[in-house]
C-alpha cells in the first residue's frame, strides 16, 4: 500500500514506518514544517520516499495529523485517517475536535485517555495505542543521575512539568534531553540539545532512574523508550501514564514529595531500581511492541480502504 503522510512527529514516524508499505513523505526546499522530508536523526527503510505533495504520484491512504494537510489532500479521493497525538486543549471535557462530526475519514487515538476527553461529535473514532522500536541501549544505572526526556520545556513550562524540575535537585542532577532544552542549563541541570536517538538513549540508561513529570500530555513514546530500555520510573499519575506504567514498574503519585521521596531510595537503592526497572521493561515489551502496533495499523488501513470500494 502507498501511504502519504508528513514528517510531524519524529518518534511515532519512526515506528509507523517500519511496516510493509511505502511511505510517502512530503519535502520542499526549506524542509520545514510542511516538507521535513526524511528524518535526520532517526533510523528511517528505504520504504519511506520523499514526495512532492502536489504531485505523490500514487496513493492509497492518507495518514493526516494536523487539520490543515486537510486542505492539502481534498483532492485526493481514498482513505483518511486523522491521528491525534494529543491531549485536548480548552474547555476540559468539552474540548471539541477539529475534525468532529465528519464522516469522511476516521480519528485514530494512541490512548484511551486522549479519545474519552476529546468531543469528536459523530466522527468515528478508535485507539491504537503506541508502539516503539525497541531501543538497543540497556539500562546500567550507574550514574547517580536523573534523566528527563522532553521537547521545548522552556516554551512548554506547566504542560512539561518544568516547574518542577528543581524539586529533584537536592536528590541527584538532572539530565535533560531533547529539543529546545538549551536554557536549562544550570549547576544542577545539565541540557542535551537535540542528540541522534540511539546516542542519547544509550545516555539516558546510564542514569538511575527515568523523570516523566508532564502534567497534561499524551503519553510520551520518551516513557515508553525508557521503560523498554529496563530504566525504573518516576511520573506524575496523570493523563495515560497511569494505565502504562503498574505500581511494580514504577513511582506514580500526584503529590510532588511522594515522587521526590521515591528518586532519593532509588538513588541509595540501586537494587531496588533494577528491579522496577526490569519489571518496567516487561510490561513495555508487551503492551507496545512494534508488532502489535504494525498489526493494529494493517487492520485499520485495510478495513478503510475495502470500505471505500
Amino acid at each position: 500500500m502507498n501511504i502519504l503522510l508528513w514528517h510531524v512527529h519524529g518518534s511515532w514516524t519512526t515506528a509507523f514506518v517500519q511496516g510493509k508499505h511505502r511511505y510517502l513523505v512530503p519535502v520542499n526546499a526549506a524542509r520545514d514544517a510542511w516538507g521535513r522530508g526524511r528524518a535526520r536523526t532517526w533510523d528511517w527503510p528505504a520504504s519511506v520516499e520523499e514526495v512532492d505533495v502536489a504531485d505523490p504520484g500514487e496513493v492509497d491512504a492518507v495518514v493526516l495529523q494536523r487539520p490543515e494537510e486537510l486542505e492539502l489532500v481534498a483532492h485526493l479521493d481514498m482513505p483518511k485517517i486523522y491521528v491525534e497525538h494529543n491531549t485536548p486543549k480548552g474547555d476540559v471535557p468539552d474540548t471539541r475536535h477539529p475534525m468532529a462530526d465528519r464522516d469522511d475519514l476516521v480519528v485514530a487515538h494512541v490512548t484511551h485517555f486522549n479519545d474519552l476527553f476529546w468531543d469528536a461529535g459523530g466522527t468515528r473514532t478508535t485507539v491504537i495505542e503506541h508502539g516503539v522500536v525497541e531501543p538497543a541501549a540497556r539500562w546500567t544505572g550507574e550514574l547517580d543521575r536523573l534523566a528527563i526526556v522532553t521537547n521545548e520545556p522552556v516554551r512548554r513550562g506547566r504542560v512539561t512539568g518544568t516547574d518542577l524540575f528543581e524539586r529533584f535537585t537536592p536528590v541527584a542532577p538532572l539530565d535533560v534531553f531533547g529539543m529546545g532544552v538549551a536554557g536549562l542549563q544550570s549547576r544542577s541541570i545539565t541540557a542535551y540539545d537535540d542528540p541522534p536517538q540511539s546516542q542519547m538513549h544509550t545516555e539516558v540508561a546510564r542514569r538511575r532512574a527515568y523523570l516523566h513529570l508532564c502534567r497534561w500530555t499524551s503519553l510520551g513514546l520518551s516513557l515508553i523508550e525508557a521503560m523498554q530500555m529496563g530504566m525504573p520510573v518516576i511520573a506524575l499519575a496523570t493523563t495515560e501514564a497511569i494505565a502504562a506504567v503498574p505500581p511494580d514498574a514504577g513511582v506514580l503519585s500526584t503529590r510532588v514529595d511522594d515522587l521526590v521521596e521515591a528518586a532519593q531510595w532509588l538513588i541509595d537503592e540501586p537494587d531496588q531500581a533494577r528491579r522496577l526497572g526490569a519489571r518496567a521493561r516487561q510490561v513495555a515489551l508487551a503492551r507496545y511492541g512494534l508488532d502489535r502496533f504494525l498489526a493494529d495499523w494493517d487492520r485499520l488501513l485495510q478495513e478503510e480502504t475495502c470500505a471505500s470500494r
